[in-house]
């Protein structure tokens, strides 16, 4: 971490003399460490990939944030993450491997007020929800499994909103994601080094419904059939809508998605992947009771970033649909409780099964715990218990024993600091 400011330190300090129009520099970006264990952490056969970590590992990410010249914003973070005990020899804290090194993850410029309207960002940038089920470029919190090295888009967007509505476009450049097993049919879509198009449109139809639509289109992405051959190249991406309806202390949500794939642009095929999430929520002082259903069939594919679950959803990494090779049916039935100011406590269950339920369900059961230390620091715990269904779930193969399949225990703990 030291080395890593010591780089934004030399960066500032060289700084053109001239540039002294420099205003509103900010040092920005945060350090998230998590611990964890695993009852049972079952080996790929022929292969020493395990299915869960067990151990700690830090992310730290720092950059500054400075307005340039009027309306112009520039940004710029590093990251570096390594799990405890690597690199350590010597106190080495750095490594020359290509998975061992301080990346670039933010560098982009930001012009305010464009014709009066318009927002323009450019160069590399994060982008989407971090709890969206279909698009995230950006840090992964709370997850022992799969939140370490923060994806990003070069990228160059724009955006306009008021009181009314919100509007963006964005174009650019999918490069980081690393190679996707096409022999899977759950992922059957490889997108590295391919461009991206999207745009996002939502509106505020009455003060507390809110209504979106949106899609995306990556080019030059391959398209696999189910035996793993490409079916096609060209255009693959989704398209989607969601309505929000929110009142005080109530909630109630649905989206829908859809892929396409082919020569042509949202040209579909006869079994295109297809996703429904719906969510539901009501507060009642410090308790929140919430619910959610998923449903998506075995062709789904996208770039969410929804969790759900200490043991499934983490393990998934956000594509909570490969849950088995015929896609995944969820409900999730959970309940907030804030007792004190600074604690947040959370008891959720889940059943999981493929779209189709040609299987017995994967329960699973989890508690968890924030502690606000303040505004900028976090601790967080929890435990999940997962029972795994008596057919293939989709996680482990079908030659792995039953035993490993029996149940599951994780424990986690962990740290997040935001500054």
């Amino acid at each position: 971490m030291k080395k890593l400011l010591g780089v934004l330190l030399a960066i500032a300090m060289s700084w053109p003399a001239g540039a002294t129009v420099l205003k509103n520099v900010e040092v920005v970006g945060e350090i998230q460490t998590i611990a964890s264990d695993v009852r049972h952490q079952v080996i790929t056969k022929g292969t020493e990939d395990r299915n869960y970590n067990s151990g700690a590992w830090t992310r730290a990410m720092a950059g500054l944030s400075a307005d340039l010249v009027e309306d112009v914003t520039a940004n710029l973070m590093f990251q570096y993450a390594y799990n405890w005990g690597t690199n350590n020899e010597n106190n080495e804290g750095f490594s020359n491997s290509d998975e061992n090194k301080v990346k670039l993850v933010n560098a982009n410029v930001v012009l305010h007020n464009l014709f009066c309207a318009f927002d323009v960002t450019v160069g590399r940038q994060f982008y989407g929800d971090e709890s969206s089920a279909v698009m995230y470029f950006g840090p992964n919190h709370y997850n022992a499994e799969v939140g370490q090295y923060a994806h990003a888009l070069d990228a160059a967007k724009l955006t306009y909103a008021d009181d009314v509505k919100a509007f963006t476009m964005i174009a650019g450049r999918i490069a980081d994601l690393g190679y996707t097993d096409p022999t899977t049919p759950a992922q059957d879509v490889t997108v590295e080094d391919s461009a991206i198009f999207g745009a996002d449109f939502k509106v505020n139809v009455l003060e507390d419904l809110t209504a979106q639509v949106y899609g995306y289109d990556i080019r030059n992405a391959k398209a696999y059939d189910v035996d793993g051959v490409i079916a096609h190249e060209g255009n693959a991406g989704f398209y989607g809508a969601k309505v929000t309806f929110a009142p005080e202390a109530f909630l109630v949500s649905a989206e829908y998605n859809r892929n396409f794939a082919g020569e042509r642009l949202i040209k579909e095929g006869k079994n295109e992947g297809q996703m429904v999430k719906a969510d539901i929520a009501a507060t009642i002082k410090a308790v929140t009771a919430r619910g959610t259903f998923l449903y998506a069939n075995d062709n789904f594919y996208a770039f969410g970033n929804y969790t759900p679950g200490l043991i499934v959803g983490h393990q998934l990494g956000g594509s909570v649909w490969n849950f088995t090779d015929d896609g995944v049916r969820m409900f999730n039935l959970g309940f907030d409780v804030k007792p004190f100011e600074k604690w947040t406590f959370a008891l959720d269950g889940y059943a999981f099964q493929s779209s189709r339920g040609h299987h017995a369900a994967t329960w699973e059961a989890d508690l968890t715990a924030k502690y606000a230390h303040n505004e900028y620091v976090e601790l967080f715990a929890g435990i999940g218990y997962a029972k795994y269904g008596n057919e293939k779930t989709g996680i482990f193969s079908k030659d792995e024993k039953s035993a490993d399949r029996a149940d599951n225990v994780k424990g986690q703990l962990g740290m997040l600091i935001r500054f």
